[in-house]
């Protein structure tokens, strides 16, 4: 089995990430995946800028998020972004959310390569096989 790839981001609470109640907006924790995964592949060398140099987008298709616990203004949580190795053209992260030491939340996201055109890319990108195999990532 191959390592796991992972990146632990810490993200304290907005204001304006809130409603009323000073709860964070369920539509939030989407962006504090991206902002996980962002700080994912700058410390791994898969960076967004790194893909569109290489001639392709990374566009999100699937995501998911299951809260268990509410973040409140002023929280410091952690984010964790864990890559999920697959075969298939694509690049799938796991997250969790904690506060604490307590898990709050729980997500996952999908992502498909394409030309600049906006076309499917079925097969992995060379640059993108080079990668995984830099880092030791076996197709399984």
């Amino acid at each position: 089995m191959s390592q796991e790839l992972s990146i632990e981001k810490t993200i304290r609470v907005r204001f304006h990430e809130c409603d009323p109640l000073q709860i964070v907006w369920h539509g939030n924790y989407l962006k504090y995946f991206e902002e996980a995964r962002e700080s994912f592949g700058l410390e791994h060398g898969i960076s967004y800028e790194h893909v569109k140099i290489n001639g392709y987008a990374t566009p999100v298709v699937q995501s998911s998020c299951e809260h268990k616990l509410p973040l409140k203004y002023g929280d410091e949580c952690v984010v964790k972004a864990i890559f999920e190795n697959t075969r298939a053209a694509k690049m799938i992260f796991r997250y969790e959310i904690y506060l604490a030491e307590k898990l709050v939340c729980t997500g996952k996201t999908v992502q498909v390569f394409t030309d600049m055109d906006s076309n499917l890319i079925l097969v992995n990108p060379p640059f993108y096989s080079e990668w995984k195999e830099k880092m030791g990532l076996r197709d399984e």
